[in-house]
């Protein structure tokens, strides 16, 4: 357990990954204390995370393995752009699946 906690501290971008999406989830969380508005689960908070992990380390991957800057731009793009369509379905359900969060 600590020594893979060491490798990961080991490989800053992989803890700055890891650090920003703890950071994004503060945002919710802490607007929950303040609004009525805010309001998610713990399964609402391992989604977020999952989704927003499994993008930043797809465009970290991009951006490792593809040589051409143009390359990356586009694959990264690609890759928001799933994430965003997905992030909106779980949110409102503007495509009407059946895993809307609605």
């Amino acid at each position: 357990m600590w020594a893979r906690t060491l490798r990961i501290m080991q490989n800053k971008r992989l803890f700055g990954i890891v650090l920003g999406v703890g950071l994004l989830l503060l945002i919710p969380l802490i607007a929950m204390q303040f609004a009525n508005e805010v309001n998610w689960g713990p399964l609402d908070f391992v989604v977020a995370g999952a989704l927003l992990l499994i993008t930043a380390l797809l465009c970290e991957r991009a951006i490792r393995k593809v040589s051409k800057i143009e390359n990356r731009v586009v694959i990264c793009l690609g890759i928001l752009l799933v994430f965003f369509l997905v992030w909106v379905e779980l949110a409102v359900g503007i495509f009407g699946t059946s895993f809307a969060g609605q």
